[in-house]
């Protein structure tokens, strides 16, 4: 089963990059109506939440700067954003970097339970899922924002 998790974060999270590969820095900072946030946010976010769940960001990682959680973090918004946000660019080198190292967690720890339960989650690898889950969700986002910003486009031509 543990392997199992592994293979579809390698499938989702080569998926994700793909996807966000495709989207232009200048689209990627849109803001489409009807949606609260941007495309770049939406990359950060899933970078952010599964460093959290994967990794115990902000306490037992240092892997990705701390400020993302204030960019990035749930309830989190663009319009809110000061200065020293990442590029597209740069979030797509540390998913690559953050999907190396989930590689490298032992499969026993998706054994491991948890402290207490989240969310009904009571072990590593139920949590892991929900990362999974998390990351398909922002990928359907991405995708919806990237046509509703085509079409708008479309109809300015």
């Amino acid at each position: 089963m543990s392997k199992l998790v592994l293979r579809h974060f390698e499938l989702t999270r080569g998926y994700f990059i793909k996807q966000a590969e495709a989207v232009s820095e200048e689209v990627a900072q849109v803001q489409p109506d009807g949606f609260n946030n941007t495309i770049l946010w939406q990359i950060g976010h899933v970078l952010t939440l599964t460093e959290q769940i994967m990794f115990g960001f902000p306490h037992k990682t240092t892997n990705i700067p701390a400020r993302y959680l204030e960019l990035f973090g749930s309830g989190t918004k663009p319009a809110d954003w000061k200065a020293d946000v990442p590029t597209v660019g740069e979030l797509i080198v540390q998913l690559k970097d953050q999907l190396d190292r989930v590689k490298q967690i032992p499969v026993e720890r998706f054994n491991d339970s948890l402290e207490k339960p989240i969310l009904g989650l009571e072990t590593f690898g139920e949590l892991a899922g929900l990362a999974l889950l998390e990351e398909a969700q922002h990928m359907g986002q991405i995708k919806a924002m990237v046509r509703v910003i085509e079409q708008a486009g479309a109809k300015n031509r």
